[in-house]
């Protein structure tokens, strides 16, 4: 039995409103959702549903996980101490020495030891360290004397012995070697052989610069600087606080008259010997050739009036390689002794 469409009509709008009723019933949950997740109806997407095309609804964007903010790495404090830590601590060699010198010298391996005047001429063993460049130090010790002899670049800088310094020191050296004294010798690094080549008898009042390079001896230890940096320490005292200067390029010690009178002679130019400086003669030619400018330059040193120990003291050349030179212009004519 059909009825009238106006009858159907009527019977259409109670239906049609409980399904809007129940369509917002059931919205009611996914706004609650929605809000509950703290999503904004920006953050919405629609969905359609293909099994009921009339569905059309608003459903809630799954939330994108934040990143998490990195933590911040905590930089590590120091240990306390570190950078004094990292200074090397030197230990003496000869602790219970009486010279300055020898008190600061730092325990190193001997690269050679036991050498004889027997077996090994020290003037020749002198040129071989020269020609190596050699940093370190040289002992020499018979019965209850002692010297000491510090060399940097293969030079002898600084000495020290029991009773004297210096030129004297290096002197001492020698005359214990000649009596039959071993020698040994000991390398350092560059860097320490330049601070020691200041040592010498007496400390200066401690006056530290920017660019200080040199020993402060204090009541604590000395401690070793280089440009104004501490390269070392060593548990080394004085009797009072002072400081020994490093000088910028160390002067190389010249034997003393005693022990190599020919060095501090005076010499003069023969008729020969003037013609053998002489650009314009033959003679100069073949006196280059077979001397070179080491030759030219000890010739033009004693024109001027210097012995063999001032120019070898203000152009920084070793006192053993002038000996042969001399005595070759002595034996060719080139010079005689005045």
């Amino acid at each position: 039995m059909t009825g009238s469409p106006e009858g159907k009509r009527r019977a259409q709008k109670p239906l049609r409103g409980a399904l809007k009723r129940g369509a917002a019933e059931e919205t009611a949950p996914d706004e609650a959702a929605k809000v509950e997740a703290g999503l904004t109806p920006a953050e919405s997407v629609i969905v359609a549903s293909v099994a009921q095309p009339g569905e059309v609804r608003l459903a809630p964007q799954p939330p994108v996980a934040a990143s998490p903010e990195p933590e911040a790495t905590p930089v590590p404090a120091p240990p306390a101490g570190e950078d004094f830590a990292a200074i090397p601590e030197l230990q003496p060699m000869y602790p219970g020495a009486s010279p300055f010198l020898a008190r600061f010298l730092p325990q190193s391996e001997p690269t050679f030891q036991g050498l004889h005047s027997a077996f090994c001429d020290l003037h020749a063993f002198l040129k071989y360290l020269h020609g190596l460049g050699w940093h370190g130090y040289l002992f020499a010790g018979l019965g209850d004397q002692a010297a000491y002899v510090l060399v940097y670049e293969g030079r002898t800088v600084a000495a020290a012995a029991v009773n004297a310094s210096g030129e004297q020191a290096l002197g001492e050296l020698l005359g214990l070697y000649q009596e039959g004294a071993a020698l040994s010798a000991h390398p350092l690094p560059a860097t320490y052989a330049h601070v020691l080549s200041g040592v010498g008898s007496r400390a200066w009042k401690f006056n530290l610069t920017p660019d200080f390079t040199g020993l402060h001896a204090r009541p604590g230890g000395a401690v070793l600087y280089e440009r104004g940096e501490v390269v070392a320490t060593i548990p080394v005292t004085l009797p009072y606080e002072g400081a020994f200067p490093a000088p910028l390029r160390p002067q190389t010690l010249i034997l003393p008259r005693s022990l190599a009178g020919w060095a501090h002679h005076a010499y003069g130019l023969t008729l020969r010997g003037r013609d053998a400086v002489n650009p314009i003669t033959d003679i100069f030619l073949n006196f280059r050739a077979q001397y070179g400018a080491p030759g030219i330059e000890l010739m033009r040193a004693a024109a001027q009036g210097l012995t063999p120990a001032e120019y070898a003291m203000r152009s920084d050349v070793a006192l053993h390689d002038l000996e042969p030179l001399l005595q070759d212009f002595l034996k060719a004519g080139y010079l005689r002794e005045v």
